[in-house]
């Protein structure tokens, strides 16, 4: 019988049609418009899985209002250097995203980003003094100079009215406020670029295509079997260089790749879901992003919010989300995911962070087995006057937090995002979840610096790099007059102003 398999060759493969794989696919031909590009997704669009906006809490996450980012260490201090480092790499984002709408490779900024108040709160005496020691650990800082910060019952009445409806005045609340936070669409911009990207001679992807197989041959490039979904059709990509970016999907593709810089990592999967507002009259009275502190064991993808949004050019408004446990990778995966990925090689990781974590597993088993009731509840102390007919519950995305191996302690689990390449520099991909999207411009740059060494340090790459991020190079945080400089040149070109 003849082989039928089609067979391509390319530059580079991108696994996963997600903000990731676009925002790297689309720097990688900015700085080498010759490059040749094949990107493959399982499923039938782009920016279906985590990069939805229905998927992602969709905050820009700027460290503005996110408690987590700056938890309270065991003496009381307030270490602001996570924060500090995530509001950088988001105005890198800015930068990028504000070059490609002034250079009309993506139009209609409206549709993805929109200017929307961050805010912070809480309440008990305890949880106020906390808030006044992140404020004055961040709002000393040029990133953080225009946080506002107020006990005052009726300044926070005014900042968001829904939520102080019903609370008495006696009682103890603070909040903080950054007037220029947004509220970024990632699944809309993941296609916007998409859109421009595949219109470029040397680039094509490929929708209902499923990666089976990867193999590094020996000559250092990859041989990729995957299969048309839709027809069956086997097919063999050549590449010298591979990116998964797949979300959730990347640690079993990981696996796959068998190289020894994956051994040892694991997956622990936390579901998600919103309860979404359906009375108009509820949503057209806030206007805000309100983020409260995350119960003692929950995961950092679950910290409360109340939660104003644009999504596909309807208002809406979310609440959650709640943390719950499921075996899949992905939001469309299958329940086998997390068995299957037990290997011989993370075993003892898994069941060493297992263990240390078990609050984490409390915490989600209460979740899932929490009633209709329970998250109306929950809903109450953030929105006192929330009625139950006025919500629905809405499935969220599916986030795969990194387990890997330790020394010391077995096995840790890890909430941020993580790039492992290869030492050849052929093979990069990404695991983890928060803050992910946001900070994708600067995640990808530090990939290119790992896997693209030489052409990376070049003098065309790295001015090309600064055309595209003025402040390319140079922390914000310590340059507060350039800080100014770019914020607005970014607002006016995003039409964050209007």
């Amino acid at each position: 019988m003849p082989d039928t398999t089609i067979r391509t060759n390319s530059d580079v493969i991108l696994i996963g049609a997600g903000i990731m794989s676009a925002t790297l696919g689309l720097i990688l031909k900015e700085l080498q418009p010759d490059i040749t590009i094949e990107i493959y997704e399982r499923l039938d669009i782009a920016a279906a899985e985590s990069s939805d906006a229905w998927n992602n809490a969709g905050t820009g996450h700027s460290a503005f209002c996110e408690l987590n980012y700056t938890p309270e260490s065991q003496d009381g201090s307030i270490d602001p250097k996570k924060a500090i480092s995530i509001a950088e790499s988001f105005e890198v984002s800015r930068q990028f995203w504000a070059y490609l709408v002034q250079q009309n490779k993506v139009s209609s900024p409206e549709n993805f980003i929109k200017s929307i108040p961050h805010l912070s709160f809480v309440w008990g005496e305890k949880n106020v003094a906390y808030l006044q020691k992140r404020f004055e650990a961040l709002q000393s800082n040029p990133l953080f100079k225009e946080m506002v910060f107020s006990t005052d019952f009726n300044v926070l009445k005014q900042w968001m009215p829904l939520v102080m409806e019903g609370r008495k005045e006696s009682d103890t609340f603070a909040a903080t406020s950054m007037d220029i936070g947004t509220d970024v669409n990632f699944g809309e911009l993941t296609r916007n670029i998409f859109a421009y990207l595949t219109k470029l001679d040397g680039v094509t992807i490929h929708f209902h295509h499923e990666v089976k197989k990867l193999k590094q041959r020996e000559d250092k490039s990859w041989r990729i079997k995957i299969t048309d979904l839709a027809t069956g059709q086997k097919k063999k990509a050549y590449t010298k260089f591979v990116f998964i970016g797949a979300g959730g999907g990347s640690l079993p593709l990981l696996e796959k790749a068998d190289v020894i810089e994956g051994k040892g990592y694991g997956g622990f999967p936390v579901s998600g879901q919103w309860l979404k507002c359906i009375n108009p009259d509820v949503i057209a009275k806030h206007q805000t992003k309100v983020y409260g502190k995350a119960s003692v064991g929950a995961p950092p993808m679950s910290v409360p919010h109340v939660d104003s949004r644009m999504i596909n050019g309807e208002k809406q408004l979310l609440f959650g989300p709640f943390a719950g446990f499921s075996t899949r990778f992905l939001k469309n995966g299958s329940y086998s995911d997390l068995p299957l990925s037990i290997k011989s090689d993370n075993i003892i990781p898994m069941v060493a962070a297992g263990i240390k974590n078990i609050p984490l597993t409390k915490y989600l088993i209460d979740q899932v087995r929490q009633s209709p009731e329970d998250r109306i509840n929950a809903l109450k102390e953030y929105v006192p006057n929330a009625k139950a007919k006025d919500w629905v519950l809405e499935r969220a995305g599916q986030r795969v937090q990194v387990i890997k191996k330790d020394e010391k302690r077995g096995g840790i689990l890890e909430f941020g995002t993580e790039i492992i390449n290869t030492h050849d520099g052929s093979l990069s991909v990404l695991l983890g979840a928060s803050p992910g999207a946001s900070t994708a411009v600067s995640i990808m740059i530090d990939l290119l610096e790992r896997c693209f060494v030489e052409q990376f340090n070049t003098a065309e790459w790295q001015e090309k790099l600064k055309t595209m991020i003025p402040s390319y190079g140079i922390k914000l945080n310590e340059n507060p007059e350039l800080l100014t400089k770019i914020r607005q040149e970014t607002a006016t070109i995003l039409k964050l102003n209007s």
